[in-house]
């Protein structure tokens, strides 16, 4: 957890703009690790970003000043992701589910932020998204970018895209372990492993880092105990699918909440999801951006 600390604040150095960083305890005494950027800036709804699956708050860092320029912007680690707490998730997958949307929900009451737009990336598009479900008089606008767990497994193995090398090998252990325990097995080989089958991090980060600050994070993020992926192992059926897709829910979220989807050009996501989102929600506001 040091390890983790000093290099997220060699990462949020880069920022620009003002910003604060802290711990924000919640009343089940657990800690949600919290960074917001611009908190002068409060004539405007806040954006909330939630990151994505053994991720935190720093691989925003080539986003924060641009989003902090006109409003204020809060992210956080997950609970049992990064530097927030990390307790014994239930075993079930609504239950996970539950848990993760219900901490999200106490961190912005004990934030004090009436309604937010919410940005969530992967992982973080599928609980923001749970999170509207069940809360949507706080949610002025949801973005998912490359959301995960949206479509149901496909039953023919011809329509199912092949993920990249990196899932694949993540896929190889999940069987035997969490998705990550590779990592914590390497040990001190962990950050060479990172930059091995993630080499596109140190590329697109190279304006900030020409060394493996990234994949020093990205290892200390995920070398500790656990928590949040052990959730996820629950909540999902294969590293792509998840086991209650949100396709599955996504007529639920009230009619009046706007909803942009966000693909990037080379994703492994499905970016047939937006387009069934707007067949969904005929009456509602979809945007679908590739």
């Amino acid at each position: 957890m040091s390890q983790l600390k000093n290099v997220e604040a060699r990462i949020l150095q880069c920022l620009q703009n003002k910003f604060l960083a802290r711990y924000v305890s919640l009343p089940n005494q657990n800690k949600i690790w919290t960074v917001t950027v611009s908190p002068e800036l409060r004539d405007r709804t806040p954006l909330v970003m939630v990151h994505g699956f053994g991720g935190g708050v720093g691989l925003w860092i080539l986003n924060m000043d641009s989003l902090s320029a006109r409003r204020t912007l809060h992210t956080f680690d997950l609970l049992g992701f990064g530097r927030s707490s990390r307790p014994t998730f239930p075993r079930d997958p609504e239950g996970a589910e539950d848990e993760f949307v219900t901490s999200i929900e106490t961190w912005r009451e004990t934030m004090g932020i009436p309604s937010m737009i919410l940005l969530g990336h992967s992982l973080g598009g599928f609980l923001a998204t749970s999170y509207s479900i069940k809360y949507p008089d706080r949610v002025k606008h949801l973005i998912l970018v490359d959301p995960w767990g949206f479509p149901l497994r496909p039953t023919d193995p011809s329509e199912i895209r092949a993920p990249p090398t990196w899932v694949k090998a993540v896929a190889s252990v999940l069987g035997r372990s969490n998705p990550l325990a590779v990592l914590r097995v390497a040990g001190p080989w962990g950050p060479g492993l990172v930059q091995r089958f993630r080499p596109d991090f140190k590329r697109k980060f190279a304006d900030f880092f020409e060394d493996d600050t990234i994949s020093e994070y990205i290892y200390h993020c995920n070398a500790q105990n656990p928590s949040g992926e052990t959730a996820f192992k629950a909540m999902m059926e294969s590293f792509g699918w998840a086991r209650r897709p949100m396709l599955e829910r996504i007529h639920l979220i009230r009619k009046d909440v706007p909803i942009t989807m966000i693909y990037g050009a080379n994703t492994w996501i499905d970016t047939s999801t937006g387009k069934k989102v707007k067949l969904q929600r005929p009456d509602s506001y979809v945007r679908d951006l590739g």
